[in-house]
């Protein structure tokens, strides 16, 4: 039996896995790509996007959460906001309460360090690159919270995100 040793793995999460609140969430295919598409309504969306990545006990190994990739469009009209939080949060025990999650900490690409870049009227790479990668004990949950504040016309479809990872199996 081998080791695998890889620093360039990424898992997609696409846009039907993820978990949505508040307005009305629909699967739709354009063009031959499928996203979960918002309509119009002044309203705030939060997506619960899980990263779902290659867990293990033993110290560094697993997967290494580096930084996530976000595909959504926005159209019609600007977002009042778009906000992602990125987070861990340890599982306890039994007959133990669930602890704080921990939001991590990122730095955002250049095309979107901005909230006004964010929210913008265009189709959206978003990258979120983790300030200190962190590795995924078995005991670990991770995901994103994306936060969308929409304006009353405001059309969203988040198409999938994307976990970029080391593995160390």
């Amino acid at each position: 039996m081998g080791y695998v040793h890889d620093t360039a793995v990424a898992e997609f999460i696409p846009a039907q896995q993820c978990a949505y609140t508040v307005g009305a969430w629909s699967y739709a295919i354009t063009s031959n790509v499928g996203g979960m598409v918002k309509s119009a309504a002044a309203n705030v969306s939060v997506i619960h996007i899980p990263l779902n990545l290659p867990q293990n006990s033993a110290a560094q190994k697993g997967s290494r959460l580096k930084s996530i990739d976000i595909w959504y469009k926005i159209a019609t009209a600007a977002c009042n906001a778009i906000t992602p939080v990125v987070t861990k949060v340890v599982l306890p025990a039994d007959n133990t309460a669930m602890p704080a999650v921990a939001a991590q900490t990122f730095t955002y690409d250049s095309g979107h360090d901005t909230a006004a870049k964010r929210l913008a009227v265009q189709n959206h790479k978003m990258t979120l690159t983790i300030a200190t990668p962190f590795w995924l004990d078995d005991d670990d949950e991770a995901y994103i919270e994306l936060t969308v504040d929409a304006a009353a016309t405001s059309v969203v479809t988040l198409f999938g995100a994307r976990a970029n990872y080391d593995a160390r199996l």
